[in-house]
C-alpha cells in the first residue's frame, strides 16, 4: 500500500517520459512508447555469436543512449537493459561471471554513474552469475573518444585497461552500452586475456553498422 502511494506521488512529481522521444508515458511505465517502440531495430545475431549487439545504433535507442550517459538519466537504465535480456539468454550456463566496460574514475566522478554497469546488473541477475564490476580498471584517463575514427580510437586504447588476476580460467561476459569501431571492447578482452581469462564474450546494447559509425562516435 505504502509503495504504491509513493510510486504515485513519484509520478505527479515527476511523470514518466518515453525514452526516446519524451513523449508522455502512462503512469509507472518506463521504457519506450507505441511510436517508438516499432523504429528500434535489432541486430541480427546467431546462437553461435559470442560477440552480439542487441540493437542496431539509431533512432529511439540512439536518443535514449544519449540521455542516459550525458543527461542524467540513469532512471532509463533498466528499461534499456531490456533489450539484452534475449540476446543474453543464450550465455546461460556458459558465463561464470559478468563485467562492464569501466570508467575512469575522473570520469565515473563526473558521472556519477557507470552507465554499462546499470546495463550489466540485470543480465547478471537473468544468468544467475556475479557482476564483477572491479574486474577490469581503466588505468589511463584516455582523451574523449566523440568523433574520432577507428585507427584513432584504437591508438588511443592501447594498454588502457588492467584486468584483475580473479579473471584467470573465467568465461566473461563484457557489457557495454555501445559498439562503434569495436576498439574499446577489443581492449578489454585482451587486458582479460592477458590476465589469463578462459572464454570471452560481449554483449552491447547498440552496435553500429558502417554508415552509422559516424553518428555514433559522437557519443
Amino acid at each position: 500500500m505504502l509503495h504504491s502511494l509513493l510510486a504515485g506521488l513519484l509520478d505527479l512529481v515527476s511523470p514518466p517520459i518515453c525514452a526516446g522521444c519524451r513523449s508522455p508515458m502512462p503512469a509507472r511505465e518506463l521504457g519506450f512508447c507505441d511510436a517508438c517502440r516499432p523504429l528500434i531495430e535489432l541486430a541480427p545475431w546467431s546462437a553461435e555469436d559470442v560477440h552480439r549487439d542487441a540493437c542496431l545504433y539509431g533512432g529511439p535507442i540512439r536518443d535514449a543512449l544519449h540521455r542516459l550517459k550525458y543527461e542524467g538519466a540513469s532512471e532509463l537504465a533498466p528499461a534499456l537493459a531490456d533489450w539484452l535480456i534475449e540476446p543474453a539468454q543464450d550465455f546461460a550456463g556458459r558465463v561464470s561471471c559478468v563485467t562492464a566496460v569501466p570508467l575512469h574514475p575522473h570520469r565515473l566522478r563526473a558521472r556519477g554513474y557507470n552507465q554499462s554497469i546499470l546495463l550489466a546488473r540485470p543480465v547478471a541477475r537473468m544468468l544467475g552469475v556475479a557482476l564483477r564490476t572491479a574486474l577490469v580498471r581503466r588505468v589511463r584517463d584516455t582523451p574523449a573518444q566523440v568523433g574520432k575514427g577507428p585507427r584513432e580510437r584504437r591508438a588511443q586504447l592501447t594498454n588502457a585497461f588492467r584486468a584483475h588476476a580473479h579473471a584467470r580460467g573465467q568465461s566473461i561476459l563484457v557489457v557495454d552500452d555501445v559498439r562503434t569501431t569495436g576498439a574499446t571492447l577489443l581492449e578489454v578482452c585482451r587486458a582479460l586475456e592477458a590476465a589469463g581469462a578462459r572464454q570471452l564474450f560481449t554483449l552491447t546494447l547498440a552496435g553500429a553498422v558502417e554508415e552509422d559509425q559516424a553518428a555514433a562516435s559522437r557519443l
